[in-house]
Parts: C-alpha cells; sequence; structure tokens
C-alpha cells in the first residue's frame, strides 16, 4: 500500500509540473535569445531566477513533491518485499505437523 501511495503522490507531481511547464512556456514565450555581447551581464537564455516568485515556488514545491514521492514508492516497495521475504522463510521453517498435501 505504500508503494501505491507514493506512486500516486509521484503520479500527481508529474501532472503538475507538466502544466507548469505549461504555463512558464505560455507566460513567458515572448523572452526570446538577446544579441548582445556575452560580457555585458545579460544572458541569451531565460534564468530560473528571472521568473515570477508564483512560478519559482510552484516548481520547487512539486519537484520536492516528487522526489519525496519516489522516495516512497521505492522504500515502500522494498518494505513489501522485506516482509514478503520473511514470510517465505517463516512458511519453511514451521514443522509439518500432519500429512502436507501439495495442490
Amino acid at each position: 500500500m505504500r508503494a501505491l501511495c507514493g506512486a500516486i503522490i509521484s503520479a500527481g507531481a508529474l501532472i503538475g509540473l507538466g502544466l507548469t511547464a505549461l504555463g512558464i512556456g505560455t507566460r513567458y514565450s515572448g523572452f526570446g535569445p538577446t544579441s548582445a555581447p556575452a560580457g555585458d551581464g545579460k544572458y541569451p537564455f531565460f534564468r530560473f531566477a528571472d521568473m515570477d516568485t508564483a512560478l519559482m515556488f510552484i516548481l520547487v514545491a512539486l519537484t520536492a513533491t516528487l522526489l519525496v514521492g519516489l522516495g516512497v514508492a521505492f522504500l515502500g516497495l522494498a518494505y513489501h518485499h522485506e516482509r514478503r521475504h520473511h514470510e517465505l522463510h517463516r512458511e519453511h521453517a514451521k514443522p509439518s505437523g500432519g500429512l502436507h498435501v501439495s495442490v
């Protein structure tokens, strides 16, 4: 269940990041490369620091949520496999008290 919850969190964060990328592309589509020389402090591309604060916050929050969701998914899956491994060994360690018929 932990792995499924982590996968759902990751999927939601990826959907949000896709929508954020569309929003950033729409908002800053008019900012193109400049023909300024490299020494005057202008960059030929759009920098992260030049974005609006709200878009920066959304981008950072969704990226952090994606990382947390992936961590929960992988750790939950690892924990699930560890439990199943111990259950398998516990089943084989039981003394057979009676007739065991394999099906």
